[in-house]
């Protein structure tokens, strides 16, 4: 069985052709891609590097990681949000990023230890198996690569912000945009990251400042967060 919620898929390729609008509801995923991006960059160094972004959508930051210089490959199970992402590529003149429709489990069997730089971010909280993405991701990279994700915390604090703040009273995101239940303790991904053969590098945190509109990284992981690590070299 595929590890994909077929709700999800749906949530996502329904709002598929407003992906690249920056004042849409993807207005968040475009404030925040510079952060992320700067924040690989400066750990990878993805310029020439073979990175595969795994749950792509639009392919925001897959195709911010190409204008870097790397050789991209997005992936996704929502083929609307790829026919998007390949239509902005093309439209951009970006021809080092490609997309397919494939699960992460599916790739890692396929092309294990073949890229040098594996991004999943914000999508764990969106699948029924999260732990299972975790092994894929690892299992793409090469000795020595790095693996990022992002996902949410799962706490009062982030049910208080991520979802009633950000989805019902400032309407960051649409409503349903999150389950609270799926997110996801740090502890929890750190186990999967170590049972995947993984070694932590770096944990962050992202905040989003109401007044100014202006998201930061920082230390504190209470609600967002993301999470640097490298496959041990051979």
């Amino acid at each position: 069985m595929t590890n994909a919620d077929p709700q999800e898929l749906a949530k996502f390729s329904d709002l598929a052709h407003k992906w690249w609008d920056p004042e849409s509801e993807f207005r968040p995923l475009h404030q925040i891609n510079p952060l992320r991006l700067d924040w690989i960059d400066q750990l990878a160094s993805i310029k020439g590097k073979t990175v595969v972004d795994v749950g792509c959508g639009g392919g925001i930051l897959a195709e911010s990681m190409a204008r870097r210089g790397a050789e991209v490959l997005g992936i996704d199970l929502a083929d609307r949000p790829l026919k998007v992402a390949m239509l902005h590529a093309m439209e951009a003149g970006v021809a080092n990023v490609t997309y397919r429709a494939v699960a992460a489990e599916a790739l890692a069997a396929e092309q294990p230890g073949h890229f040098d730089v594996v991004t999943c971010m914000e999508m764990l909280e969106h699948v029924p198996d999260p732990s299972a993405v975790v092994r894929a991701c690892a299992q793409m990279a090469k000795p020595g690569g790095w693996v990022f994700f992002s996902t949410l915390n799962r706490n009062p604090k982030s049910y208080l912000f991520a979802i009633l703040g950000a989805e019902y009273l400032l309407k960051l995101l649409p409503k349903g945009t999150h389950e609270f239940s799926r997110f996801i303790r740090p502890a929890e991904l750190s186990r999967w990251i170590r049972e995947a053969g993984l070694d932590h590098r770096e944990f962050k945190g992202m905040g989003y400042n109401p007044l100014t509109r202006i998201y930061s990284l920082n230390q504190d992981t209470s609600v967002n967060y993301l999470v640097a690590c490298r496959k041990p070299a051979a």
